[in-house]
């Protein structure tokens, strides 16, 4: 039996992956937060699994000073910076106590089962913002370790290519070289100092392209009636630790009560139909209740018609069993119900025949549009359009023509009634890449389409008039995996093997060995058994839920494992908040990197006396094999706030209680030890 003991950082970690109860059945006795007071626990070993930071690497040094555990097994979430490994190794009292160091390489926070957050949305205003120029490199290093640590995860050791705007107009449209040079350093250094990465694995090598928001800025505006992306554009989802919807349950009966539900991997109604289309939705979450009822007929009730919402909903409030299906039914039913009623109130039909006009450049035939400025200031002086939607609006209208004359945007956002603070927003598009204005007199030609634009096999059917518009990451993955992906666009980080790895990347050669790949003519039909290669798509600035679900349609069409990672996911609503932030002082960004650095807890540095006391709610279990009992005999010295210099090996040893010294004398030492 163990003590697993996490820091705050950590905790996060292993909260997105797992729960608590599932942690103690591993012969976890107890589960200890490091920054919290704890007591001394002699008779057990320790699990560390910890950030690498330097308050971290404080309390770990306490513990060792104090010898609070047996011994102790170090795992870091991350690799350490030379100045934390020095801090650790160097002193004899912690080596004779560690028994094991690893690094797990797990810096990143997995949303679904292809989908990588790293849940930092000031990664947009670090990039892209103006007064953070000093902070970018850093900023880099930092993303680039964590894109090395989903690769190492994955055990994927691959070719990097990277976007490079064919005519960049803003400064940060290096930002994709700068950070594919970095992750191709890390995952070099990774492979120079462990001998077994990649590991051996039949598996074709694995493809990383890097790009950022700057591709396409259409995505984070364009209304989207997929499941997942319509709710999180027009319902109040709350994003924390968790993903989750505050809905009624049991309506109507008399243990109604409001309640969050979460939406993520354990709920199978969502995984189910997150990227279905709404109208399809609709008609399978009736099916769906229909069979239930069918499987539970004791609780079907004659003469109701299932095919209402507003009737299965009174049905599922009357089921006083089966309580976890007929919560998530409840959810599901009411998020639904609630979209299609803004879909309805808020004019979202008519805004979305113009939007996707502007987004693809072809109307509902595929022919190009014609009166569309017509169309949106009809739209803009639509009371029932909301605010946010009309400024989305003007933002696709600048983009479709590559720029206005300035005072047609005075003019767009008089009929929109905007207030100019959102004219701010319109103009700090210029720094993703955006042509904003442009003069009177412009003979500069149309910009060259990223991707050519394709026209359905079915053209003019109802349900793809509103979704004509596909993000530019899949035609992107579309393009890599049939091997026609522009490379003056997408460049190689190592571009002496442009012809060689990047074809053999397309003929599914193992990374494992090349002379030992079966030769591609000899090949038959790939079988279902075989592993699958691997694409990894990071967007550096924030990723939308329709680029999501762009990745599962490429994967399952071209039978690939291609994994999101990105810093944030990104609504509209955010978009336009953090684009409108990019001309504010920075002082007002509340930047993590501009806070005061965490410090060890105050604790540390208590005089403890006598034998420590676990004090309750600290852990999550109480061992009861003798890890409550503590045998500590003697006093350990007082200690003040470190300094960031490495700290020296201490000079006393735990002993008996003949060894505490009088207060005075302990004072001096203190403050001689410290350098005070």
């Amino acid at each position: 039996w163990k003590i697993l003991v996490l820091d705050e950082g950590s905790k996060r970690l292993v909260d997105c992956v797992t729960k608590e109860d599932d942690i103690l059945q591993e012969n976890i006795t107890n589960i200890e937060q490091i920054e919290h007071k704890r007591g001394l626990n002699r008779s057990l070993d320790a699990v560390y699994l910890l950030s690498p930071e330097p308050h971290v690497v404080d309390c770990l040094m306490d513990d060792f000073e104090r010898r609070r555990y047996r011994r102790s097994y170090l795992v870091w979430t991350s690799s350490l910076p030379q100045e934390l490994r020095e801090r650790i190794d160097k002193p004899s009292i912690a080596r004779e106590q560690i028994a094991q160091t690893r690094i797990l390489n797990i810096d990143f926070f997995p949303r679904e089962s292809h989908l990588i957050t790293f849940r930092d949305p000031w990664s947009f205003p670090m990039l892209f913002h103006p007064a953070c120029n000093q902070l970018v490199r850093h900023h880099m290093e930092d993303l680039a370790k964590k894109i090395v640590s989903v690769c190492v995860s994955l055990g994927e050791y691959p070719t990097i290519r990277y976007y490079r705007p064919r005519n960049p107009l803003h400064e940060a449209s290096v930002l994709c070289s700068h950070l594919a040079r970095f992750v191709q350093e890390g995952l070099d250094q990774h492979a120079k100092y462990n001998e077994d990465f990649p590991p051996l694995s039949p598996r074709p090598r694995g493809v990383l392209i890097i790009t950022d928001r700057s591709m396409d800025l259409f995505a984070p505006l364009v209304h989207e009636f997929t499941y997942q992306a319509m709710v999180h554009d027009l319902l109040p989802i709350k994003e924390g630790e968790k993903t989750s919807f505050r809905t009624i349950v049991n309506q109507g009966a008399a243990n109604e009560e409001e309640k969050d539900m979460e939406l993520g991997e354990k709920d199978r109604i969502w995984i189910e139909n997150r990227h279905l289309h709404m109208k399809d939705l609709l008609e399978k979450l009736v099916g769906d209740f229909n069979k239930f009822r069918a499987d539970n007929p004791q609780f079907a009730e004659s003469g109701d018609n299932p095919s209402s919402l507003n009737n299965i909903k009174d049905m599922i409030a009357g089921l006083p069993q089966f309580q976890e299906g007929k919560e998530a039914y409840s959810l599901h039913l009411n998020m639904a119900q609630e979209c299609m009623s803004l879909f309805q109130n808020c004019q979202l039909p008519e805004i979305a025949i113009a939007e996707q006009s502007l987004a693809t450049g072809f109307d509902e035939d595929y022919k190009k549009p014609k009166n569309l400025a017509d169309q949106v200031i009809r739209l803009l002086d639509d009371d029932n359009v909301n605010f946010p939607d009309r400024l989305r609006l003007i933002i696709e209208y600048i983009l479709y023509r590559d720029g206005v004359f300035p005072s047609d945007i005075d003019k767009l956002l008089a009929h929109a009634r905007l207030p100019a603070r959102d004219g701010e927003v319109i103009q700090n598009l210029d720094l993703l890449g955006a042509r904003v204005t442009r003069p009177l007199k412009d003979n500069k030609p149309a910009p060259q389409l990223l991707f050519a634009r394709k026209q359905p096999s079915r053209p003019g059917m109802e349900d793809l008039s509103l979704s004509r518009f596909h993000p530019a990451v899949k035609a992107m993955l579309e393009e890599q995996l049939r091997g026609s992906l522009d490379q003056a666009v997408f460049p190689f980080t190592k571009p002496l093997l442009d012809a060689n790895e990047g074809l053999l990347s397309q003929n599914n050669i193992s990374q494992a060995s090349l002379r030992s790949a079966k030769p591609t003519w000899a090949r038959t039909r790939p079988s279902a058994m075989e592993p699958r290669q691997r694409i990894i798509v990071f967007i550096a600035g924030g990723a939308t839920h329709s680029e999501s679900r762009a990745c599962y349609e490429v994967s399952r069409t071209f039978s690939k494992d291609i994994y999101l990672v990105t810093s944030h996911m990104l609504t509209p609503n955010l978009f336009l908040r953090q684009v409108r932030d990019l001309s504010v002082d920075k002082r007002q960004l509340d930047l993590p990197i501009d806070r005061p650095k965490p410090k060890p807890p105050a604790h540390l540095f208590e005089k403890e006396t006598g034998p420590a006391v676990q004090p309750a709610g600290t852990g999550a279990h109480i061992s009861t094999n003798g890890a409550g009992r503590h045998t500590t005999s003697g006093s350990v010295p007082t200690m003040s706030t470190p300094k960031p210099h490495p700290l020296p090996s201490p000079s006393f040893v735990v002993g008996s209680s003949s060894s505490v010294k009088p207060a005075k004398e302990s004072k001096e030492k203190k403050r001689r030890f410290f350098n005070f």
